[in-house]
């Protein structure tokens, strides 16, 4: 119990819990969201609705999930940032230098950061440049989040990044 109330009472050890476990359920939501879109709304929608009645649908969710998602690229970028600051700190702990002398912890750190500014710029791209109006033939490759498998694999990527850092400074 003693151990408990301590990590409760020390904020240098709650911060950064609580930090990363928003950080966590952030990634969660988006890249689940993501998931459920590409694996089961998106075929779903084909095989149960009729062609003409796909846009207003899939307009419908995206509507609604590139405010989420904003948020939550909000939400993973500051707290990623406020990750980084803690880590560095065990890091120097452990080794007596700081994170620019972990070269393996960096490079794939960058090729995080790298997949990150890919998928928002996918998704500044798609709220900023959407058309709204439908060319011909466009309802047959419809995608509920334009580029959302290009999104979801970049997702996937960033997912194997982080598990690679995670171990990396431990």
């Amino acid at each position: 119990m003693d151990a408990l109330q301590s990590i409760f009472t020390d904020l240098n050890t709650l911060i950064p819990i609580i930090n990363h476990w928003f950080h966590l359920l952030s990634a969660v939501i988006w890249i689940g969201g993501l998931a459920f879109l590409v694996m089961a709304v998106t075929p779903g929608l084909k095989k149960a609705v009729a062609k003409e009645q796909i846009k207003p649908i899939t307009d419908a969710f995206y509507q609604h999930y590139k405010k989420v998602a904003g948020v939550l690229l909000v939400v993973l970028l500051f707290t990623g940032g406020v990750n980084f600051h803690y880590v560095n700190q065990v890091i120097t702990s452990q080794t007596g230098s700081g994170i620019q002398h972990h070269a393996k912890y960096l490079t794939v750190f960058f090729i995080k950061l790298f997949l990150v500014l890919s998928l928002l710029t996918l998704f500044l791209y798609t709220v900023l440049f959407k058309s709204d109006e439908a060319e011909e033939g466009e309802e047959t490759s419809y995608e509920v989040i334009p580029f959302q498998r290009a999104a979801l694999w970049i997702g996937f990527l960033i997912l194997l990044c982080a598990a690679a850092m995670k171990h990396l400074h431990q």
